[in-house]
């Protein structure tokens, strides 16, 4: 596997971080485990970073917060993983699963056999135990999708009653939706329909909110099921998109009078 040379990008360039995750997921692209399409919808994310302002906000924190909470008191929550979220954070992924208990379950859009196994190797070097998604005997095929995305894990996904589905397609954020599921997504797109059909959208940089949802969880993981249940019921999603999206629109206003 080719690894990223930090010589190559000078830490003093104004858009260092940016050129190191663009450089994860290009060499990733090489190494077969991001898909071509994985190109294109990290720039179209990295183009409503730009907008954001590229920083977590207040809102990220919220929805982290009632993430964390209906996960720590799901019956089974799985976090599915895909090319891109394994190529930007899989130490992340495999700490949050140990810390809250949820399990990892690889699910491509283009998926075939070799990148599934490069994904797993990938995970099994970051300490993950146990790995869903991997075993043909174990799939089961959820009807309402028509791409290969509807195949899912029957002890994982298929089974499960919360799922976090990062960088995700809308097409099974709303069949999963349609199964009952409460699903939470990170997605930088709060106008996409992953973002609108989700229960919980957190808008943000997957890099930047990893790590951020693993604190609050190494904090969260001892309250009650009373005090978890009040952050999450107490989350308006709906609400704190739009709260999002005028934060958008007002760092563009204030762009526009830079120019």
């Amino acid at each position: 596997m080719v690894r990223i040379q930090a010589k190559e990008i000078r830490k003093d360039h104004p858009r260092y971080q940016s050129l190191i995750i663009r450089k994860k997921i290009t060499e990733s692209f090489e190494n077969k485990v991001v898909a071509s399409a994985g190109l294109i919808a990290h720039g179209r994310g990295e183009a409503f970073d730009y907008i954001l302002g590229e920083e977590t906000c207040k809102e990220s924190i919220r929805a982290s917060k009632a993430a964390i909470a209906t996960i720590l008191l799901a019956k089974l929550a799985i976090i599915s993983v895909n090319g891109n979220s394994i190529a930007l954070c899989p130490n992340e992924l495999v700490k949050l699963s140990r810390i809250t208990g949820a399990k990892l379950e690889v699910n491509l859009f283009y998926g075939n056999k070799k990148r599934i196994k490069e994904i797993n190797k990938k995970l099994v070097e970051e300490g993950a135990q146990e790995i869903l998604g991997i075993n043909e005997h174990d799939q089961k095929i959820i009807s309402e999708i028509k791409s290969t995305r509807r195949t899912v894990d029957s002890k994982g996904i298929f089974i499960s009653d919360v799922v976090l589905i990062p960088l995700e397609d809308g097409d099974r954020a709303e069949a999963l939706k349609k199964m009952g599921k409460t699903v939470i997504t990170i997605d930088l797109n709060p106008l996409s329909r992953t973002s609108r059909s989700s229960d919980i959208t957190i808008v943000d940089n997957i890099v930047r909110i990893m790590p951020i949802l693993i604190k609050e969880a190494n904090k969260m993981k001892s309250l009650s099921n009373k005090e978890l249940k009040e952050i999450k019921e107490s989350f308006d999603n709906k609400d704190n998109i739009s709260k999002v999206v005028l934060r958008m629109l007002n760092n563009l206003e204030k762009a526009s009078k830079r120019v």
